[in-house]
């Protein structure tokens, strides 16, 4: 699934789990499909009410590949107005997608970031850091450790595990290793433009 749809899938998610019932024909027709298999199924049967279904359908479309957002627009016939909302802001989305986002200094891009870059970094970021530091070569074990080292306070999870992801590669923990990172795991570009402001 694009950047763009897993975004707007995100942007949405919360109106999508008032409005859509996934129990009926939506799993049916995405398994149908190829989209979900069996056990995707069972775990969204699963859950235990309606909202929940329909958030665990969502965690698992983005990771299903390039026809998924197509056949959960497909999927939605009994939704019409649902549908017809996703297709309206995903035009919208198109026409203001960011085709001029700035190139980055091939010599910034061989750098570390520093404390500050990644402080910033931090601000940016929500639930996918987890999933950041791991394409960065870090486990869930180093994750586990950075929460209970900062039990309360997010942007020092995230900066504690950056801060060991640089310590541990040395002057292979560059700027365009992180930047890979965070556009597998489909982060705006804007974020990384604005650590290094």
């Amino acid at each position: 699934m694009d950047a763009r749809d897993k975004q707007l899938l995100r942007s949405l998610r919360l109106e999508l789990c008032t409005e859509v019932l996934v129990d009926g024909l939506v799993i049916q027709y995405l398994y149908q499909e190829g989209i979900l298999t069996d056990s995707h199924v069972q775990e969204i049967k699963s859950q235990t009410t309606s909202q929940r279904k329909t958030m665990m359908l969502l965690d698992i479309l983005p990771t299903r590949g390039p026809k998924a957002f197509d056949a959960f627009l497909d999927s939605l016939q009994e939704f019409p107005w649902v549908k017809e909302k996703l297709m309206m802001k995903r035009k919208e989305m198109t026409v203001q997608d960011p085709a001029g986002v700035t190139e980055i200094a091939p010599c910034i891009l061989k750098t570390s970031p520093t404390d500050q870059q990644l402080n910033k970094l931090a601000r940016r970021l929500g639930p996918e850091w987890e999933h950041i530091v791991l394409c960065l070569g870090l486990s869930h074990t180093d994750i586990y450790r950075c929460k209970v080292n900062h039990p309360h306070n997010l942007q020092s999870q995230i900066v504690a595990a950056f801060v060991l992801w640089r310590q541990r590669l040395g002057k292979k923990a560059t700027i365009q290793n992180l930047q890979a990172s965070l556009m597998a795991e489909e982060v705006d570009p804007s974020v990384i433009q604005y650590m290094l402001e």
